[in-house]
Formats: C-alpha cells, structure tokens, sequence
C-alpha cells in the first residue's frame, strides 16, 4: 500500500514538473518581441525570435508586435493659411523599436492608436495651417507631409514608437464650399461660352456683311460690264443698221416694215382700225413699197 502512495505521489509530482517545465518555455516569433514581467515589474525584453525561458508562475510574458501597424486618423477640417477650410483624411505608418517604454507609457496597441491620433491631428493642423490651399493640394504635399511625420515622430518617440511613413489621402473642400466653387466655376463658364457665342455672332455678322459686300460689288460689276456689252452690241447693230440702210435704202425700209408689221399683229393681241391703203400696208399693196400718191407722181 505504501508503494502504491508513493507510486502516485510521484507521479503527481512528475505532472507538476512537467507543468512547470512547460510553464517556463516560451516562443518568440519573428513577427513579435516579448516583455518578461516578474511580479507586475517588466524585467526583460526579448527582441529575437526562438525559444525562451523564464520563471513560471511568478513571470509572465507579453508579446508586443514588431511589424509596421496602421493609424487611421478621423477626417479633419483644416483651415490653411489662406483662410480656407479643407477636410483633410491622413493616415499613418508606425512601429514599436522600444517595447519597454512602449509598455510603460500606453500598454498597448489600442492605447497607442488613441495617443498617436491626437498627435497626428495636431501635427496635421500646426503644418497645413502654415500652408495655402494651392501648396496642400498640389503644389508642396510631399514636403507637407514629411513635416508631419517629422513631428508626429518626435511626439511618438516618448512611447517607443518610431513612425514610418504619414501619408494625405484626400484634402477637399467642404461639401458646402465644394458646391459653392462648382456654382462660381458653373457660372464662369456659362459667361466663358456666352462671351465666345457673342465673339462668334459677332464674326458671323462680319462675314455676312463682307459676303453681302463682295455679292454687291460682284453684281454692280456683272450689271456694268452686260450694260457695256450690250452698249457696245447696240452699237454695233446700229452700225451695221447704218450700213445696211446706207447700201440699200428699198431693202431696210422694207425690212423695218416687215418688223413693225410682225410687232404689231400679234396674235390674240392686236385690234386696229386702219385703211387698206395705208402707209402702214404698202408693201401689201405695193411690192416696191410706193403709194399711190408716189406712182401717182411718177411720169
């Protein structure tokens, strides 16, 4: 029977050896660093992954994370130093160099986040504040930002933290100054396209009166050369009339007959009263064109 107890106590004492041997093992990862803390007072800080030791039951461990976190900062309204409001959303990089007064001053991840945000929206207002509304959204934003991260970094260095990177993603105006601004620039341009419509009815109107200028002119000099053609053509008939009456007088008084007749009995549009002896038929009575008085007269 004494064996018996003996057996069990020691296997009761090889379990709690084991217990205590695994109690005092732990691993450290490459992506962690761990604070040994004996009692509530930190007394190591293991920076190397592998496995460790440390005292059980009277040490503990915590494990602190060694890659770069994120700190995500509310958006901010802003006013640069041209007095005008800008919602500002930045972001951050960090990471923890120093474990023990990281432990010391904010315990944890959460707790360093809190800090670091008011940090960075302080260090976001005293450097943008300095700067105008051109120089934040385009012209100087790298060098802005480097400003932060600068001072953002000496803020954080009393929690151990060593800030990587600060980075403006967005830096507009108000939805109240933005409306306002497309209203002015809805209505520059609206004036922009009235200006170039009155520049392009005035041009219209330019051509306009030039063509109608130049179809004048045109007309005027058509109308002048047909009146100097047919000036110089009624010469020319009146020349050559002359010369015909001057070589046959029998022929162009009767020619002239001919024409006189064709003009003036027309169909459906003549009605005279004249004698069939008249001077106006005397070819009809006559072929040689005479009336009777002149046959009369002749011997």
């Amino acid at each position: 029977m004494r064996s018996g107890v003996a057996g069990g106590v020691a296997v009761a004492l090889i379990i709690v050896l084991i217990m205590i041997g695994y109690g005092a093992l732990f691993t450290v990862y490459q992506t962690r660093q761990a604070l040994v803390v004996r009692l509530g007072k930190p007394v190591d800080v293991i920076t190397e992954p592998g496995l460790k030791v440390k005292w059980p039951l009277i040490e503990s461990v915590i494990y602190i994370d060694k890659r770069i976190l994120d700190l995500e900062a509310p958006a901010q309204e802003v006013i640069a130093s041209d007095q005008k409001r800008l919602v500002v959303d930045a972001f951050a990089r960090y990471r923890i160099h120093d474990p023990l007064r990281f432990y010391q001053t904010v315990t944890s991840i959460e707790g360093a986040n809190s800090r670091l945000a008011s940090f960075l929206i302080s260090a976001l207002r005293r450097v943008l504040g300095e700067a105008s509304f051109i120089q934040i959204v385009r012209d100087e934003r790298p060098q802005l930002t480097q400003k932060i991260r600068e001072q953002l970094d000496r803020e954080a260095a009393q929690f151990g933290i060593d800030v990587v990177d600060v980075r403006i993603r967005r830096a507009d105006l108000p939805e109240q100054n933005s409306q306002a601004v497309y209203q002015r620039m809805q209505t520059e341009r609206q004036r922009e396209a009235a200006e170039f419509r009155a520049q392009g009815a005035q041009r219209s109107q330019e051509i306009r009166a030039r063509a109608d200028r130049d179809f004048t002119v045109l007309i005027a000099d058509a109308t002048s050369r047909g009146e100097q053609i047919r000036g110089e053509g009624d010469a020319e008939r009146n020349r050559i009339f002359a010369e015909a009456f001057g070589r046959d007088l029998d022929f162009f008084s009767f020619y002239r007959s001919m024409q006189a007749l064709e003009a003036g009995l027309r169909h459906n549009d003549t009605r005279m009263l004249l004698k069939p002896d008249s001077e106006f038929f005397r070819y009809f009575v006559d072929p040689s064109g005479k009336t009777r008085d002149e046959n009369r007269k002749q011997p």
